[in-house]
């Protein structure tokens, strides 16, 4: 979720979504598709973020794959900075619960960056290698088909009705679905060739991207 939103004060908002309804906006049946449209996709989305961060999870840790779980655990954030969100605008003033949702998810995700780090150099270093993961290489594949199509046809919703915060949530899903071709690529080279390293550099990858998203989620500003 992208929780850095900024909705302007001349215009009607529409509830939770940041929808800015102008004269040449989409008519009232149209709009209330789209509406309906956004809302089954934002859902679809954390929903399948769940069954991936379960998955990714436990493969991970059967494989001591880094990258696995760093992707898992940036399912898990993604899913909770949702409910940071959803948090956020059930206030009556939610601007007044915006800077602790923006805190939450940006310690959330340096979290996450330390941990896939420190991880990833003890990995390089010998300590722990990680083995190939069948099943993590079939979700990475997965997530790299579905995820785009999501964000998408989220983009087009948001487009299309005038959301801004709608838009930039699909980026972050769209954004995702490289993640799990850094993924995929990382966990293919172990599995193909037993380069066991590829998966830490993978990993690292992982931790970048969660520094970037901790900084966007810090200063307040839509991600991607």
């Amino acid at each position: 979720m992208s929780p850095g939103y900024r909705f302007p004060t001349n215009r009607k908002v529409g509830a939770n979504l940041g929808i800015v309804t102008t004269p040449a906006g989409p008519s009232t049946a149209r709009r209330a598709e789209l509406l309906r449209r956004i809302r089954l996709l934002v859902w679809a989305i954390i929903g399948y973020n769940v069954i991936e961060a379960l998955i990714a999870l436990s493969a991970g840790v059967r494989a001591s794959s880094t990258a696995l779980v760093g992707f898992g655990l940036d399912s898990v954030i993604e899913v909770a900075a949702a409910a940071a969100v959803a948090w956020q605008f059930a206030a009556a003033d939610p601007e007044r619960r915006e800077k602790a949702a923006l805190r939450f998810i940006a310690v959330s995700f340096f979290a996450l960056a330390a941990y896939v780090t420190v991880e990833s150099v003890l990995a390089l270093a010998g300590v722990d290698e990680a083995r190939p993961s069948p099943l993590g290489i079939a979700l990475a594949a997965v997530s790299l088909a579905v995820m785009p199509l999501l964000a998408w046809a989220q983009i087009r919703a948001g487009r299309e009705i005038g959301s801004t915060s709608v838009v930039a949530e699909a980026k972050q899903t769209l954004l995702c679905s490289y993640l799990s071709a850094v993924l995929l690529v990382g966990l293919g080279l172990n599995a193909a060739f037993g380069w066991s390293w590829a998966d830490s550099v993978a990993a690292l990858v992982i931790a970048g991207f969660a520094v970037h998203e901790g900084l966007e989620a810090w200063r307040g500003d839509p991600c991607c």
